[in-house]
């Protein structure tokens, strides 16, 4: 009897365990792998304007570098959320 227990609870403490893992395949399988690959880019992005900012509060950067370098990834983070409003309306054309 006491194997029975012990099998029904290891059942139930594999099942919690992997529960988070089962998630929703449907939204990653559906996906645009172009949109997805536009939002890494953005977040990407995202990260080098913060690492410019903390090199710029750390003094690795001079505020003139900063100025430059900050300006160019703005603007390619700009081009990327471009892209990517482009890439979700060819995807989901508005109705109207």
């Amino acid at each position: 009897m006491e194997f029975v227990y012990f099998a029904l609870f290891l059942t139930a403490v594999s099942v919690f365990v992997s529960y988070p893992f089962w998630g929703n395949r449907r939204a990653t399988v559906s996906e645009d792998p172009a949109i997805a690959a536009l939002e890494a880019a953005r977040e990407a992005k995202y990260r080098e304007i913060r690492d410019a900012e903390v090199d710029l509060a750390t003094g690795k950067l001079s505020q003139e570098d900063y100025d430059r370098v900050n300006a160019e990834l703005r603007s390619d983070a700009v081009a990327i959320l471009r892209e990517l409003d482009e890439a979700r309306a060819v995807k989901t054309p508005e109705n109207g």
